[in-house]
């Protein structure tokens, strides 16, 4: 069985990709970062957050593999995504097939709008 963490803009799998599929492996975790793209990302903010997630997986280390733990790592990097965007670190893609603003209202400049 695969065991996975989903959240809205991470998504955690223990398996590794072979030939284009996804392979259940206890020993490998795969990491998908904003897979509908609603979210604008520069290299800087994708690298915080693969270090923040082997950060939390090496935190885990010894751990029984569970779906329990999965997903209190995808939280966590959840919870990190949300506060690159509090920090203005990543931003909403407004052109997005969705926008869900699940973590928070797009901020917008007030003086922007009235040059």
């Amino acid at each position: 069985m695969l065991l996975k963490s989903t959240t809205r803009h991470i998504r955690i799998f223990a398996g590794k990709i072979e030939n284009n599929e996804l392979v259940p492996d206890d020993k490998v975790l795969t990491l998908d970062i904003d897979p509908d793209s609603e979210l604008l990302w520069n290299d800087g903010a994708v690298q915080q957050v693969y270090r923040k997630f082997n950060e939390l997986v090496k935190s885990s280390d010894g751990e029984d593999l569970t779906e329990y733990n999965l997903r209190r790592i995808g939280s966590d990097l959840e919870h990190f995504v949300r506060s690159l965007l509090q920090s203005g670190q990543i931003s909403y893609n407004l052109g997005s097939r969705v926008n869900n603003y699940s973590l928070g209202l797009p901020r917008v400049d007030v003086n922007a709008e009235a040059k």
